[in-house]
């Protein structure tokens, strides 16, 4: 059993934060070292992808796994798995010589994320119980610290460095950490202390939401092992009868409507993030920067933001502050889709603002509503957002994209009676959100200059097209909030955080 920890005991806060920190170290570093290696090793694009997948779905299946057994295998096992993971995933990917060597380094590093963010989330809310919002921000203004301090010094370090030495960066906050956890005593969960039984904890999450969770990770296994779509359902619904035989419940109705808009949300912030430098490409080329450095500079709102969400939360209450992060974050995006030049970093301001909040504060909306789910139901929370986001959100972007050039070329040949969709799209594919035509890369080695330019021309709309498309989501979940906040007024008397006694 875990001993009784201090509650402001904040050497063992600040030892989660830069475990935060660490986690974004390895996605900054890997996102911008992923070209590299695609030349280094001869890389497809296929392959790339793959590799860059894989840091997404065993997060979502270590976080999960863990949460389940937390409580009794302990904090401090969950830290130090993440810690070797991480220390081995470093080892691995600098001594790569190929393909299989980087994929298993990702997938490594990956497992040990999801612990991290196992064990800091429920240390956090169980400290500050009276806080949780309020810390659970401060703590995750660690992720983007991190894409912040990690860009930055891989930036500055230049093409000239080696990759090995750049990817070698995310042993400093690794060591950091480890060094300060160590020896730190965590402290026993608020749901232990209350003596809810681990049943009980999973009746909080019950069938509906595993029905989310469990549907989602068995998607992302199938597309990863080439698994016919009925295992895929099969798989989901023996989870699914599991949960309900030893539950007999269905889950609490406001986790599920909150898992379904966790994906919204991590759509909105990952999603974007995930996209924003190709977005972003053909405008910064013309300020003559990287587009990198918009997501450098929203993650350093962000950062800031962060820290100072508890006297917003105060006057606010979560769901107040995610309403109105929603309707800054919708006009962000929309900006972003009609900036030019200067007024691009105006927009980037806008959007890193309505960000900022929303994913600790759907972990402290979790944490303070639904107190018996303990470990679990906050971070299925967070796994949901994560494989949500790359399953249906990122495909979301690239879709948008690939319809709207599809039309752009259709009403280019009109205007100009030309025949550039005929010959620059591919034959019709098919995606989970439908039927599309995708722009042959082949196209633009064979076109006339006219042509080449029409055709760039008609991708730079299309990104734009995507950023106004995505600042629909954060409208439906500002809509769903609202929603929520008259749900607690009419039924509760306003929102209140749910105690364990």
């Amino acid at each position: 059993m875990h001993g009784v920890t201090p509650p402001k005991d904040m050497g063992l806060f600040w030892g989660c934060f830069v475990a935060l920190v660490a986690t974004a170290f390895g996605f900054i570093l890997r996102a911008l070292l992923l070209p590299v290696w695609g030349q280094a090793f001869q890389l497809s694009n296929t392959q790339m992808g793959e590799i860059a997948g894989v840091g997404l779905w065993p997060f979502a299946i270590s976080i999960v796994v863990f949460s389940l057994f937390i409580d009794k295998w302990g904090y401090r096992n969950a830290m130090i798995f993440a810690w070797v993971c991480q220390v081995a995933s470093a080892f691995i990917t600098i001594f790569a010589d190929g393909y299989w060597m980087l994929w298993l380094g990702t997938f490594v590093l990956a497992l040990g994320n999801g612990a991290v963010e196992a064990f800091i989330n429920p240390v956090i809310a169980t400290m500050f119980s009276k806080e949780k919002t309020k810390w659970l921000n401060i703590l995750h203004a660690g992720w983007p610290g991190g894409l912040v301090i990690g860009g930055v010094l891989a930036l500055l370090m230049g093409p000239q460095t080696s990759w090995q030495l750049k990817i070698g960066l995310i042993l400093i906050p690794v060591f950091v950490y480890g060094a300060m956890l160590w020896r730190k005593t965590f402290p026993v969960h608020e749901r232990v202390a209350a003596g809810v039984t681990y049943r009980e904890m999973i009746q909080e999450v019950g069938m509906g939401g595993t029905l989310i969770i469990g549907g989602l990770i068995a998607f992302q296994l199938g597309t990863v092992f080439g698994w016919p779509i009925w295992w895929n359902i099969a798989l989901t619904l023996l989870l699914v009868v599991v949960v309900g035989w030893y539950t007999r419940s269905f889950g609490r109705p406001l986790y599920v409507f909150l898992l379904l808009i966790m994906i919204l949300v991590a759509t909105t912030e990952l999603g974007t993030d995930s996209w924003i430098t190709d977005l972003m490409t053909p405008e910064m080329e013309q300020l003559g920067m990287q587009a990198g450095w918009v997501l450098v500079y929203t993650s350093f709102i962000m950062m800031v933001l962060r820290f100072y969400a508890g006297s917003i939360v105060h006057r606010l209450n979560p769901l107040g502050l995610l309403s109105l992060a929603s309707a800054v974050a919708a006009v962000g995006l929309f900006m972003l889709s009609k900036s030019a030049g200067i007024a691009i970093l105006v927009a980037a301001t806008v959007y890193g603002m309505g960000k900022a909040f929303f994913w600790p504060t759907m972990l402290g909306l979790a944490a303070e509503q639904f107190p018996k789910g303990g470990a679990l139901t906050l971070n299925v929370m967070g796994g949901t957002g994560m494989i949500g986001v790359g399953i249906v959100g990122a495909v979301i972007l690239g879709f948008v994209q690939d319809k709207a050039i599809e039309q752009e070329l259709i009403q280019y040949d009109q205007q100009y009676h030309t025949t550039l969709h005929e010959k620059c799209l591919t034959d019709v594919r098919r995606s989970i959100l439908g039927n599309y035509r995708a722009l042959n890369p082949q196209c633009l080695e064979q076109a006339t200059p006219k042509e080449r330019a029409a055709i760039q021309q008609v991708q730079n709309d299309a990104k734009k097209a995507a950023l106004r498309t995505v600042a629909i989501i954060p409208v439906l979940m500002l809509i769903c909030f609202l929603g929520l906040l008259y749900y607690f007024r009419r039924r509760k008397g306003g929102y209140e955080a749910v105690a364990l006694e």
